[in-house]
């Protein structure tokens, strides 16, 4: 019955960026998309020496949203439409690119004194093209303004759309679900059709699907109007994502989205000749337009 529930496994790339690593899962050679989601990436777990830090410098993106949600640590958000923000565990920064933006992300300077911790998922949704080129957003919503779903051993924090009966705050651009399910030994929930398409993903720890052992780090894919039941004896961390189809193929390179490649391409040049806004007290070191990158199309 579990052959029936998963239609399909998609394994990591993994990145070592010194002094931690990052997984990703989307995009995948062999599948573009989970509903909107079309970059999944894992930060971490990881533990930096005192005095180090992230250090993203400023980059742009277009037509697609970044959601960054937090385990451990804390990220300051810089962006080009004024925001200076600090995103620790449970809360919520939704970065709507629309039209172009232009964003840094640093380990904050108490982190560092410190040691940071980094553990996270960052993800990337592409707009539907009615609104790829939407007016530039930031979104930051508290931990404490998250519906919280708690039962059977189960904490199911609400992160985007609707689940479980209750329905996050986070704007939703297209029909979106996203979830933070904390599972203690022996707790469980029930995993409901309530998208077309969803992924369960393992961030750490260990857990099961109708009694199949899930592995960490892998998206699994659930079929269409299926039902299941997580679950983990010894304790887990898991996300539930995914919503309704693209309307569309989108094409991808370097930080850009579109549904046009010609719009990447203008993208590119407006990069490499500095017309994007920059960002107010962060705008002296930005990562130059790439070479090598190619666009890649995912139909």
């Amino acid at each position: 019955m579990t052959d029936d529930l998963i239609i399909q496994t998609l394994y990591p790339v993994t990145h070592d960026l010194g002094g931690f690593k990052v997984h990703r899962t989307l995009p995948h050679k062999e599948r573009t998309t989970v509903g909107p989601f079309i970059f999944f990436d894992q930060m971490g777990p990881a533990h930096l020496s005192v005095g180090e830090g992230i250090d993203v410098r400023p980059h742009p993106h277009i037509n697609l949203a970044t959601v960054t949600y937090l385990f451990a640590g804390a990220i300051d958000h810089r962006d080009s439409l004024g925001t200076h923000k600090t995103i620790e565990p449970g809360a919520v920064n939704l970065m709507t690119a629309g039209r172009g933006i232009v964003h840094s992300e640093r380990s904050p300077a108490t982190e560092r004194s410190a040691g940071p911790e980094l553990f996270g998922i960052q993800t990337w949704l592409a707009l539907p093209q009615a609104k790829e080129e939407t007016d530039p957003a930031f979104e930051h919503v508290a931990k404490a303004d998250l519906p919280v779903i708690e039962g059977s051993g189960a904490t199911a924090r609400i992160i985007m759309g609707g689940m479980w009966g209750a329905s996050s705050p986070v704007t939703c651009h297209s029909e979106t679900i996203y979830a933070d399910v904390a599972l203690q030994p022996g707790g469980s929930i029930a995993v409901d059709p309530d998208a077309d398409e969803r992924a369960v993903y393992v961030a750490e720890g260990e857990a099961s699907l109708d009694g199949m052992k899930l592995e960490p780090m892998l998206l699994y894919l659930l079929r269409p109007g299926s039902s299941a039941t997580l679950r983990s004896e010894t304790g887990a961390q898991v996300m539930i994502c995914g919503g309704a189809p693209m309307d569309g193929p989108r094409h991808v390179w370097w930080n850009f989205v579109s549904s046009r490649r010609d719009r990447i391409s203008q993208a590119k040049e407006d990069w490499r000749a500095m017309r994007f806004p920059l960002v107010p007290d962060d705008d002296e070191d930005c990562i130059p337009l790439p070479e090598v990158p190619k666009t890649v199309s995912y139909p």
